[in-house]
């Protein structure tokens, strides 16, 4: 095969169901061992570069041509904007991405004071609290954003909600739902262009393999 993809994959827990749809989709081979420590893994077979790199780093490596297509979850797109191609949603990894507070504290539509907000999403924070009309304080965290309001850091957070396990252990409840989120395939402008067929074509096999039906909650 003359044109080689390069697909950008999120490690984490969207890799190893990301790699399975693509098996599904005829892509046999796609497998990374447990302790592989590889980042570029090469498919000849299918005529693939398969790039392992971390989740905020997948629309980067697209959108500057690194890798011609990418899977990344949309709560990384909301919050980076970039510019790339998105033509499929393949409802792997679906959560939602919510405001919490303490338990026991006032619902954010009663509150008239500056908040101080939690968050590894300042950007889609940012935006969500401006069309509520609330004031707030941004305090960007990356891990552990459920412990904020128990030290008194901030009085919200921000975060991706999968089950509410976490929350509900660290007493807290769920204000408002921002946003769902689930993996997309994203591919690069140019690429698209320049490898039209072999692009057009891994789209189609995976659309196939694809559920009919969105699940419950789940945006474009």
């Amino acid at each position: 095969m003359s044109e080689v993809l390069t697909i950008a994959l999120s490690k984490g827990k969207l890799l190893d169901p990301t790699l399975e749809l693509f098996r599904e989709a005829g892509y046999s081979g796609y497998h990374v061992q447990e302790h592989d420590r590889r980042l570029i893994l090469e498919y000849p077979e299918h005529g693939h570069r398969v790039l392992i790199v971390r989740p905020s780093d997948v629309p980067t490596y697209v959108e500057y041509g690194a890798a011609d297509l990418g899977v990344v979850g949309k709560d990384v797109l909301l919050e980076q904007s970039p510019d790339v191609y998105e033509p499929i949603d393949l409802h792997l990894g679906v959560c939602k991405l919510v405001v919490a507070r303490p338990k026991g504290q006032q619902p954010m539509q009663r509150l008239s004071s500056k908040l101080r907000v939690a968050t590894k999403y300042p950007a889609i924070t940012e935006r969500f609290f401006n069309q509520q009309g609330l004031p707030v304080e941004l305090i960007k965290l990356y891990g552990s954003i459920e412990l904020a309001p128990l030290v008194g850091l901030a009085d919200r957070i921000v975060d991706l909600v999968e089950t509410g396990k976490t929350l509900k252990a660290n007493n807290l409840v769920e204000d408002e739902v921002i946003a769902w989120s689930s993996a997309r395939l994203i591919v690069n402008r140019a690429s698209l262009k320049m490898k039209h067929a072999v692009i057009t074509e891994l789209i189609a096999r995976v659309k196939k393999c694809l559920p009919r039906s969105r699940p419950k909650g789940v945006f474009a």
